[in-house]
């Protein structure tokens, strides 16, 4: 009986840490990353339209912001809270600025250690479209 019991652990023991290294593979047999996607991938995208207050931004990753008065306030999370999240933000308004802050530290743009900064004013012809990636700390900000 002891026997069993032991070969029964081993088998678990094994099993469940095969499954700490797995790989899943979508359309593939053969994943090469973590997640290997064959094929397209699709990710939620939301409208938000200003309000009196600072409108929060916590759902979606494609967002189209839509100020309704100038300088309206459109808020992140904290960085802290959600490290790796990933927000693809547009101002759809082709006259209204709006404002993108956040709830904790800073934005810092690509490639800068120093100099962040805690609001961004998104317009027309400037920061338009934004990628903006959390590293646990802050707000990375890539603008296309």
């Amino acid at each position: 009986m002891n026997k069993l019991k032991l070969i029964l652990i081993l088998i678990v023991v094994f099993c469940t840490a095969n499954f700490g290294f797995a790989q899943v593979g979508i359309n593939t047999t053969t994943p090469l990353s973590t997640l290997d996607i064959n094929g397209n991938l699709s990710v939620k995208t939301i409208t938000l339209t200003g309000s009196s207050s600072a409108t929060l931004i916590n759902d979606g990753v494609y967002i189209s912001v839509n100020p309704q008065a100038t300088d309206q306030e459109f808020q992140l999370p904290s960085p802290i809270t959600y490290p790796g999240r990933v927000y693809m933000i547009r101002n759809i308004n082709n006259t209204i600025t709006a404002k993108l802050t956040t709830a904790a530290a800073n934005f810092f743009f690509k490639g800068l250690t120093s100099g962040g900064v805690n609001s961004i004013y998104m317009y027309d012809n400037h920061y338009r479209t934004l990628l903006i990636v959390s590293d646990g700390s802050n707000w990375t900000v890539f603008e296309y």
